[in-house]
């Protein structure tokens, strides 16, 4: 009988990791595709010897071997996942052990971070292959570098972790592993990954460049970072560093909470937290202001002085009668009082604002020293502008008196009703940039109304350079949110730009204002308005599928433009369009007039007041003329109105119930709290015009409900603008109150629609 060999311990488990990279015919594409095959190996050792199945690596004398000591390791092994692998793999020796594998890339990072540790702890043999792809070196601390320049300009970050003792910069780092997980970038993602899970991510060996590492990075360090700079790696390789403007300072207050090594920074971390704060600040009405501001009001002073001691400028864009004005008033003594008004302040508005500005200046804040830079006689004023304290100019003037301007060193350069620079390249928009001034603000309503392009115009003033140029920001947000309807970049840009813009609605703050009430008032056309309308669209649609043929639609907006004209002047009254087709008469043809005037009778027998609005002046010239067959006076404000404050006070003091207002003329500068009742005769695409007009009456100081009359003809171009009009409201929104941004591109299908032809219907649509 042999002699036998009884071990006298249990076998202790050797588990081999290995990878292999080989390549293979995928026949779903056609092509050879790359893979990566991972493997692990079980082994039992005896006494220095190694066995596996039936097969053994080393064998000098027969083994004692514990059958169920080693079942219960294959067992240990199935607990954490593993499976028999029935697939032959080079990725390691046969005589490496039985076969396990794991199920996916995840499953084995898994493995490795929170199970191989353990197998360590209770004695397993653990052996890597060189090739092994989860083969991980630690990180061993992460920092933040921060180099500020002299000028407080910007500042240069990088991110960075310690591996091996050797500092590595995240950016590149990153950047390759975005260009294989584009899915990181998406905050919904993210939003989905624990914060203990780790993602593998190569990086170059510092001393062996045709070599990696692996690391594990956790979600929970990379959801900031990738949040806060993710669209900076995006860019080109090489760089190490991130160069940011002053005002992204808020970026890093997403960092602070991270567990980093901070080296310099200190200033602007502290701007950042500051910017994060902005609206925190606390502050008294200043002394010698004739009114009592609101909570709300209070707030927005605080916000401009915020904003002037970081030195960075802002956008107060409240609602219309929320009290813009005051609160820029209240601001400018402040800085009066506290001696730092050492240099004139100027605002630049619309021509018609020029007498509210003096008006509320004089009745709110009687200490300022204000000059109104108007007509042939300013010039006499321009060698004594350093003697006031406001100096009140206007976009038209701007650009003519810029010689005599731009070289004024000026404390605060405001600009009112700021969307008139919507245009970068306008003459008023170049001009304001030229201006010298220790803080800039704009105040606008309506800072954006059409497109990001005039937010981005808004902000080339306030903080040039801030977003990029102007190709920088279309291809970084204009394109994904406008035409590709990306939240992610909304979400950033809605980000980026809150500590510099302050945007209160009625709803929100001004809660003792009456309710208004909006209603469409559907009119159907006449049979002749029907047979023009036809006629015309007909001839027009022909016009435009050539242009566009031609041309293509963006570069057809003006023929397209000119068709809708014509179209909402026939739903308007046949005698506002010249042409053969709409007859010689010169009687009234119209379905919506009609439908006006009886309404008119109903609204005046109640006693209401009424702003009639149209942005068609002749239009207005025929509801005059009728008013005055039926002997109703009214008072009139068009483009042409010399004296602007006598049909206001005729209207105001209640002598007149009717006032007729163009759209252009009424948009701004009214405060025509007498009114009950507006009516919007014709509909146009920009509802943020509709709005300011609405906001000619319902305003701070407004006692009454106040009722909003749409008068729109039914199945026509009107109807179809409507729908337009809920699709800017919708990017404007997005973007100013951060809400999602609407899908408002004009398309073919939206030109199709737009010349349709009248439906046959009778009943009216439903409207809500």
């Amino acid at each position: 009988m042999p002699d036998r060999v009884i071990a006298p311990l249990p076998p202790q488990p050797r588990l081999w990791l290995g990878s292999i990279e080989f390549s293979a015919f995928e026949p779903r594409n056609g092509r050879m595709q790359r893979y990566t095959q991972h493997r692990a190996a079980l082994a039992f050792g005896y006494a220095g010897d190694y066995v596996s199945g039936t097969l053994h690596a080393r064998q000098a004398q027969p083994l004692q071997r514990h059958l169920s000591a080693e079942q219960s390791l294959r067992e240990t092994l199935l607990s954490l996942g593993f499976k028999v692998a029935t697939r032959q793999s080079k990725a390691l020796p046969e005589s490496a052990g039985e076969p396990f594998e794991l199920p996916s890339e995840a499953a084995w990072l898994r493995f490795v971070l929170n199970d191989l540790p353990h197998l360590r702890e209770q004695g397993w043999q653990i052996i890597c292959a060189d090739d092994f792809a989860f083969d991980l070196t630690p990180v061993d601390d992460w920092y933040a570098q921060v180099v500020e320049t002299p000028e407080r300009d910007w500042f240069d970050l990088e991110l960075g972790i310690v591996v091996n003792g050797e500092r590595l910069s995240l950016l590149p780092i990153l950047l390759n592993l975005l260009r294989t997980h584009p899915e990181l970038l998406n905050s919904a993602h993210l939003a989905k990954r624990r914060d203990d899970e780790q993602i593998l991510v190569p990086i170059p060996h510092p001393h062996a460049p045709r070599k990696t590492l692996q690391i594990a990075l956790p979600y929970g360090r990379l959801k900031p970072v990738l949040a806060t700079l993710g669209d900076f790696y995006l860019r080109e390789p090489g760089e190490t560093t991130v160069r940011l403007a002053s005002p992204d300072a808020a970026r890093l207050n997403a960092l602070l909470e991270l567990p980093l090594t901070w080296e310099g920074g200190d200033r602007v971390r502290a701007l950042g937290e500051r910017l994060r704060d902005i609206r925190t600040q606390a502050v008294t009405t200043p002394e010698g202001l004739k009114a009592t501001l609101r909570p709300y009001q209070l707030e927005g002073l605080s916000w401009m002085q915020a904003l002037r001691e970081l030195d960075v400028g802002g956008i107060l864009a409240d609602d219309m009668g929320l009290g813009k004005t005051l609160q820029t008033l209240a601001h400018l003594l402040t800085e009066k009082n506290a001696g730092r008004l050492d240099r004139p302040a100027m605002v630049v508005m619309p021509t018609s604002l020029i007498p509210n500005w003096q008006d509320e200046a004089e009745r709110f804040a009687p200490q300022l020293r204000v000059l109104a830079l108007q007509g042939i006689g300013r010039r006499q004023y321009f060698d004594k502008l350093a003697d006031y304290d406001l100096l009140l100019t206007t976009y038209a003037l701007l650009p003519k008196d810029l010689d005599h301007l731009k070289h004024l060193p000026l404390h605060v350069l405001i600009l009112d009703e700021a969307q008139y620079i919507k245009s970068p390249t306008s003459k008023a928009a170049q001009a304001a940039r030229q201006l010298e001034a220790r803080q800039r603000l704009c105040l606008s309503g309506t800072p954006l109304e059409n497109h990001l392009g005039e937010l981005w115009s808004l902000f080339h003033f306030l903080l040039p350079g801030w977003l990029g140029d102007n190709k920088a920001f279309n291809r970084d947000y204009r394109v994904p949110i406008e035409r590709q309807g990306d939240e992610e970049r909304l979400q950033h840009l809605n980000a980026r730009i809150k500590p510099f813009l302050l945007r209160r609605t009625k709803e929100q703050v001004a809660t003792e204002l009456p309710a208004k009430t909006e209603m469409i008032h559907w009119v159907d056309l006449t049979e002749a308005q029907r047979d023009v309308y036809e006629t015309m669209r007909l001839a027009m649609d022909k016009k435009v599928r050539n242009e566009i043929s031609r041309k293509g639609v963006a570069r057809s907006q003006i023929i397209i433009l000119e068709a809708l004209l014509k179209l909402r002047q026939v739903c308007c009254d046949l005698r506002l369009v010249k042409s053969e087709a709409a007859g010689p008469s010169r009687s009234a043809n119209s379905g919506k007039l009609n439908s006006l005037l009886e309404m008119l009778e109903e609204l005046l027998a109640e006693g209401r007041r009424v702003l009639l609005f149209s942005q068609f002046t002749s239009m207005l010239s025929l509801i005059g003329e009728e008013l005055q067959q039926r002997g109703i006076d009214y008072a009139l404000l068009t483009g042409d109105t010399r004296d602007r404050r006598a049909p206001v006070a005729d209207f105001q003091s209640g002598r007149l119930q009717i006032f007729l207002i163009s759209l252009k003329a009424g948009g701004v500068g009214l405060n025509l709290t007498a009114a009950d009742t507006v009516i919007h005769y014709d509909p146009w695409w920009n509802p943020a015009a509709e709005q300011q007009a609405t906001d000619r009456a319902y305003r701070i100081g407004q006692e009454k409900p106040v009722f909003v009359y749409k008068l729109i003809t039914r199945g026509t171009v009107e109807e179809k603008i409507q729908q337009l009009q809920q699709e800017k409201s919708a990017l404007a929104a997005g973007v100013l109150d951060g809400r999602q941004a609407g899908d408002w591109k004009l398309e073919d299908d939206d030109i199709d629609a737009l010349l349709a032809p009248l439906p046959g219907r009778r009943h009216p649509p439903k409207s809500g």
